[in-house]
């Protein structure tokens, strides 16, 4: 057994039968009284031994969806089962959007517990062989690795390109998870400092006192704790790449000492008698509006101007979902690399097209959590929409606790998997979007197949058909959500000649 399952419930019965429970599984369990005493646990020594956590959502202090923000913010990626009362589908909606990775109704059916356990660790287990098969990998990145083929980020690709050519200061921002390391590490790989130490600090992850010391470094003695001599990052970067991460988290006065270290290439490392000089290639990221936190006092204006030389935007996963395709391959690519048991031909059409429909809050970081966790559910070498129950509950507005009828039977998939074959440009295994039109969740079409504007008439009897399929019939609700009355409704259906008492779509006379 490769690690504890750490209970976070404030309720004591509660945590006596989940204790109780996960022993008979064979697992160790951990278990603390609240969220801000989880937070503690997986902050602590025990911390590193956490495999997976069940978390309840509705504490008083710090709820379940307080604690998801917190492990996001600190990035800790353990997955996390959250518990629900029955009914809580909003609830649970928000815990999947944070990053949860499954579910279960108070009180626990033991198998269903036993099955999400055993899923979490089997999908952290091949999460992990990936990063170790990437790892002895180890060769350097550039440009020709980034998967895409989407306008958007082609310009992120020559602005990049432009920046390896000098050494000026660079800011990569983006949301969390769109991959700014990434283009960082391009950069560096694509500079003359390529074969130089490329290191990288999370500014958002280090507490505040212990920030300083970590950038600068320290003497030994110079405060409880310093037991031995520190050099820091920018001395461990020398003559090479730092790459600061979550900047706008830094503290205010640690920013005095990265201004003068940026404009001198000087550090002062705590409780040293001498300065230290430093050659860096500087490049900070941040999903931060740092402009707005210099209005608000928040980050120094001075430093905001010396990192902002060069500005790079990476743009989040729905402005370019193009790239999905690629990226899913690509992901199902390095799984059947680290484990030769799992060999995958793709997708499905219709689960591809469900993936592009999605938003992505978590961005690409998210993408490839969702399809670890898809390539540990499938049944077979073709991942369907029944992989992805999270984001189909996402997708749909649905989610099925247990008790209400199980989850819903899956869509047929098309015949024509996703080519996972294809190369990508830079030699990167991908697959292009197939040349058929696949089915858009929630979409409309605003033009005919000859580019004309479609007549409101004809908008508007698609999308009663797709709000009466997509609340199964209950028409009470399909008005609600469409804004009318339910007497509008009906005679909007008689309207178009549809039957109001047929209910579903696939009753509908067109």
């Amino acid at each position: 057994m490769a690690g504890s399952i750490l209970i976070v419930d404030d309720d004591p019965v509660q945590r006596r039968l989940l204790e109780a429970a996960v022993s008979r599984f064979g697992y160790a369990a951990l278990a603390v009284d609240g969220g801000e005493a989880g937070l503690k646990a997986m902050d602590g020594p025990a911390g590193r031994d956490v495999a997976a956590i069940i978390l309840d959502l509705v504490m008083p202090g710090l709820d379940g969806i307080g604690v998801l923000k917190a492990m996001r913010k600190r990035g800790i990626g353990v997955p996390v089962i959250v518990q629900t009362a029955q009914g809580g589908i909003d609830t649970v909606v928000s815990a999947m959007r944070h990053g949860a990775f499954d579910f279960v109704v108070k009180p626990a059916s033991p198998d269903k517990l036993k099955a999400s356990i055993a899923n979490a660790l089997e999908v952290e287990a091949v999460g992990d062989e990936v990063k170790r098969a990437v790892g002895r990998a180890g060769r350097r990145l550039t440009f020709k690795d980034m998967i895409t083929h989407s306008q958007a980020m082609e310009r992120v690709v020559r602005l990049g390109q432009k920046a390896a050519a000098s050494n000026i200061p660079i800011l990569i921002e983006g949301e969390s998870g769109v991959g700014k390391e990434l283009v960082a590490r391009a950069i560096q790989g694509s500079s003359e400092r390529r074969s130089k130490p490329f290191v990288t600090v999370n500014c958002g992850a280090i507490p505040d006192n212990l920030v300083e010391s970590i950038l600068f470094g320290h003497e030994k003695g110079s405060f409880t704790g310093a037991t031995e001599k520190h050099v820091g990052k920018f001395v461990e970067a020398h003559s090479g790449t730092l790459f600061l991460d979550e900047i706008g988290d830094l503290p205010l006065d640690v920013q005095v000492k990265l201004l003068r270290a940026v404009q001198e290439g000087e550090v002062d490392p705590v409780g040293g008698r001498s300065t230290l000089s430093v050659d860096i290639r500087l490049i900070s990221a941040t999903h931060r509006d740092l402009l707005q936190q210099v209005k608000d006092g928040a980050f120094r204006e001075d430093l905001y101007y010396r990192l902002n030389v060069y500005p790079i935007h990476v743009p989040p996963l729905r402005e370019r979902r193009e790239d999905i395709a690629l990226l899913v391959a690509h992901f199902l690519d390095k799984v059947s690399s680290a484990d030769p048991r799992r060999r995958f031909t793709g997708v499905s059409a219709t689960a591809l097209a469900m993936l592009e429909a999605y938003d992505w809050p978590g961005n690409i970081r998210q993408l490839e959590n969702a399809v670890l966790r898809a390539s540990v559910l499938a049944d077979g070498a073709l991942l369907t929409e029944a992989d992805f129950p999270q984001i189909r509950a996402q997708v749909e507005g649905v989610v099925r606790l247990e008790g209400e009828g199980g989850a819903a039977e899956d869509e047929p998939a098309f015949p024509d998997p996703l080519p996972a074959g294809d190369r990508a440009a830079g030699g990167e295994s991908a697959a292009a979007a197939t040349a058929e039109p696949r089915p858009r969740f929630g979409k409309l079409d605003a033009l005919d197949e000859r580019g004309n504007v479609r007549s409101l008439a004809a908008v508007e009897l698609e999308m009663i058909k797709l709000a009466i399929d997509h609340y199964n019939g209950q028409m009470s609700e399909v008005a609600r959500r469409l804004g009318i009355g339910r007497s509008t409704l009906y005679r909007k259906l008689k309207e178009h000649g549809i039957d109001p008492e047929s209910g579903r779509v696939e009753r509908i006379v067109s």
